[in-house]
């Protein structure tokens, strides 16, 4: 079977690319990567007309996540639904909850950021691809929060 399909955007990253990744969010087709200046600066203006990025943070100390308005919209959630990371986690299709538990892991362990196009059941709505985008935050050598931005990816770009 050809696959004729472009395959979903899955990397880890240093954190000092954070600006990059997080400035950009990754909301531009991986040909952008490692795109000119100038092809970077006109990617920059074009974001308005991309999907609005929600952000989300995952605080170690307490467990507990917190979501913009545009994470629970992308979720199928109320705004400001109380949900575990568990629940959340849930909400992934299988092959992406398992790439996105193994980078993850590989985040926290190697205090590395990373990016994955995942496919999720929203608990309202139709099955969609998100981009995750995440960066450990760290206090000396302990990673203390994952802060991050997910948003929708149009058909186009996956």
């Amino acid at each position: 079977m050809k696959h004729t399909e472009p395959l979903p955007i899955h990397h880890s990253w240093p954190i000092y690319e954070r600006e990059r990744h997080f400035a950009l969010g990754q909301l531009l087709p991986d040909d952008v990567l490692d795109a000119s200046s100038a092809m970077a600066d006109h990617a920059r203006r074009a974001l308005p007309s991309l999907p609005a990025p929600g952000t989300w943070a995952y605080d170690f100390d307490n467990a507990s996540l917190s979501w913009s308005p545009e994470v629970y919209a992308l979720f199928g959630l109320p705004d400001g639904a109380r949900i575990s990371r568990d629940e959340t986690a849930a909400l992934y299709c299988a092959d992406s909850r398992v790439a996105m538990e193994r980078l993850r892991a590989y985040a926290i362990r190697h205090r590395r950021g990373f990016t994955l196009d995942a496919q999720i059941q929203p608990a309202r709505g139709r099955r969609r691809w998100i981009r995750l985008i995440a960066a450990p935050v760290c206090v000396d050598d302990r990673v203390v929060r994952l802060d991050g931005l997910k948003l929708r990816v149009p058909a186009r770009q996956r």
